[in-house]
């Protein structure tokens, strides 16, 4: 199945109710089947807004009345989206929302990149939010955490953004799904805005002129964030039991990096992969508890190094961080990282030895 669709699907079997977006390529496949999605279920809502900014809000407003909501959109599209997703992230509300990436800066070019690590790491709107960001990096995985996107937002009602670029969109794989969830058995939400007959009004509202209000407010998504950290900060290791080098990639950029270390592999390299599932929060607690064996890590990005902050953050000055990216939808392929790790790995250690 190809990948869009793989999401448009999870979402649906995860009680995805209403959809509303915008088309912009690489992700129409992925607008076009939540329309065909949405109608074969008899509660389920499609609109094709006239703009991402109306999309956005159109969620907003889906989400304040109880729905399980979704929109999705590329690159210059999801830029559009940045005050709306930072009026969820200060309502509290959930919502997911995917962005499958394209090139950029600007309009850029419809091919895959990971251009748009920073804007969805650091929440990419105005206001101190974050977003829980999931980097699927197979259709399997686009199955498992499209569900679990929905399961983050509404436990911690807040906006969660799923990451992809135009390759991992576009390519079929075998998937395999869960059961539709019976919507009757999802928790109650306190939020929800469904008329006052019978129980006090509900108020929700980001325009808090008492600057002490704002200040509760920020404090209190400042201890949510806190937990988000600790609860939910995932990854994958592969092959770094024994590595004396890591080379750390997520998305599409690990399905190349696996690849390479494989072929290092064979050579008699000590090699690992490190990736992360979650980019927010960065799986900060397993790279350091990597960094007592390893003091070599690669990060290997479609883009001119973005990720390696959080890498050297993580890491405190516990290793060596290398780059190696290629920008703009230039992919790489196993040989060419395999290269790279080569000529890094014989520098550092061989020579050492």
């Amino acid at each position: 199945m190809r990948g869009s669709h793989v999401i448009g699907e999870a979402a649906a079997r995860a009680g995805c109710r209403f959809y509303a977006g915008y088309p912009i390529t690489p992700q129409n496949e992925l607008t076009e089947y939540m329309a065909g999605s949405m109608a074969r279920l008899e509660d389920g809502t499609f609109i094709q807004a006239e703009s991402e900014l109306a999309a956005i809000n159109m969620v907003i407003g889906a989400s304040m009345a109880g729905s399980r909501a979704m929109t999705s959109s590329s690159s210059p599209g999801i830029s559009l989206k940045q005050e709306g997703i930072s009026f969820l992230a200060a309502q509290e509300l959930p919502a997911v929302i995917v962005n499958i990436m394209r090139g950029g800066p600007g309009l850029g070019n419809i091919a895959p990149t990971q251009g748009d690590y920073f804007q969805a790491t650091r929440g990419g709107g105005h206001g101190d939010y974050r977003t829980i960001v999931l980097a699927p990096s197979s259709g399997q995985e686009l199955a498992d955490l499209t569900p679990m996107a929905f399961e983050y937002a509404d436990k911690y009602r807040t906006p969660v953004l799923i990451l992809g670029d135009g390759m991992i969109g576009q390519m079929m794989e075998p998937v395999i799904f869960s059961d539709p969830i019976d919507l009757r058995e999802l928790p109650p939400r306190p939020w929800k805005l469904d008329g006052a007959k019978g129980r006090p009004s509900r108020f929700i509202r980001s325009l808090l002129l008492d600057t002490s209000q704002e200040e509760d407010l920020n404090w209190k998504l400042a201890r949510k964030y806190d937990s988000i950290i600790r609860e939910v900060a995932g990854a994958e290791a592969y092959l770094a039991s024994d590595a004396r080098l890591i080379v750390i990639a997520y998305g599409t950029a690990a399905r190349i990096a696996r690849g390479a270390v494989k072929r290092v592999r064979e050579m008699g390299l000590k090699v690992g992969l490190f990736r992360p599932v979650t980019l927010w929060p960065f799986p900060k607690r397993a790279l350091m508890k990597m960094s007592r064996h390893v003091k070599e890590f690669l990060v290997f990005e479609m883009n001119t190094g973005q990720m390696v902050e959080d890498v050297r953050l993580s890491l405190e000055g516990r290793g060596n961080v290398h780059f190696y990216g290629r920008p703009g939808g230039v992919i790489s392929t196993p040989e060419e990282i395999s290269n790279v790790i080569n000529r890094l790995y014989y520098r550092q250690y061989l020579e050492e030895e």
